[in-house]
């Protein structure tokens, strides 16, 4: 099944994530179901220790879990090895950091063109991919700036524009607005709603409410389970 033509981006049944710490065990996920529909826009919320971040990185393929099913797209990606769910983090999935993770040395072209290299893009059609995605985001004018001449909303700006590059099914952010001001914040927040708008399905980690506001779906957790959900009507 093509991942990029499915309606439903996310499915998850039954995940658990347990980790061993010696004799000890613990349950940061613990029995969670959901289903995200590709084009939905979620934000998932709870306390430290609520088992959000867990629940990102696996569905950011960075971690696989202890029990139950994740189909990504039409996929089971529950059990791939290690150099498969690397693939599937470069061709299917685009990340958003709260500290940006862009290289100094690279322009912002080359920063947003980075995932295109891995996936064997030849480099004409990288730059050209590039430039589109940086006029996409407003910085046209910056492609031979690095991060350091940038302000943090700009930053911010190109790392959503090097998500975009591979055209991801899913769109992860991790606390995405962290290291901004409120204005600069929901600056990025209304070109999140903007790419969602477009179609891009989006599942974002906040502690703020504010935040969490732009979403159309927000998800509670609470020890390793989901608390509640909210669906804007």
């Amino acid at each position: 099944m093509d991942a990029r033509t499915n309606s439903m981006a996310v499915r998850i049944r039954d995940v658990r994530k347990i980790y061993r710490m010696g004799t000890q065990e613990v349950h940061a996920l613990d029995g969670v179901t959901a289903d995200f529909k590709s084009g939905s826009f979620w934000a998932v919320m709870g306390a430290s220790g609520s088992g959000k971040s867990t629940l990102l990185n696996l569905l950011g393929c960075l971690d696989r879990p202890t029990d139950g099913q994740y189909t990504l797209g039409g996929r089971d990606v529950s059990t791939l090895d290690d150099d498969q769910l690397s693939d599937i983090r470069l061709s299917y999935l685009g990340f958003i950091f709260q500290s940006f993770n862009l290289i100094p040395q690279l322009t912002v072209e080359e920063n947003i063109a980075l995932p295109l290299y891995y996936l064997g893009w030849d480099p004409g059609r990288s730059a050209e991919r590039a430039r589109e995605l940086a006029e996409r985001v407003g910085l046209a004018d910056r492609l031979d700036h690095r991060p350091q001449e940038l302000s943090g909303g700009q930053q911010q700006r190109v790392a959503i524009a090097r998500a975009l590059a591979n055209d991801p099914v899913l769109l992860l952010a991790d606390e995405p607005t962290g290291n901004l001001d409120s204005t600069t914040g929901a600056e990025i927040m209304d070109l999140l709603k903007e790419l969602n708008q477009q179609g891009k399905t989006i599942i974002m980690v906040t502690h703020e409410s504010e935040i969490a506001a732009n979403a159309t779906h927000r998800l509670h957790m609470r020890d390793g389970l989901i608390d509640r959900v909210e669906t804007d009507q």
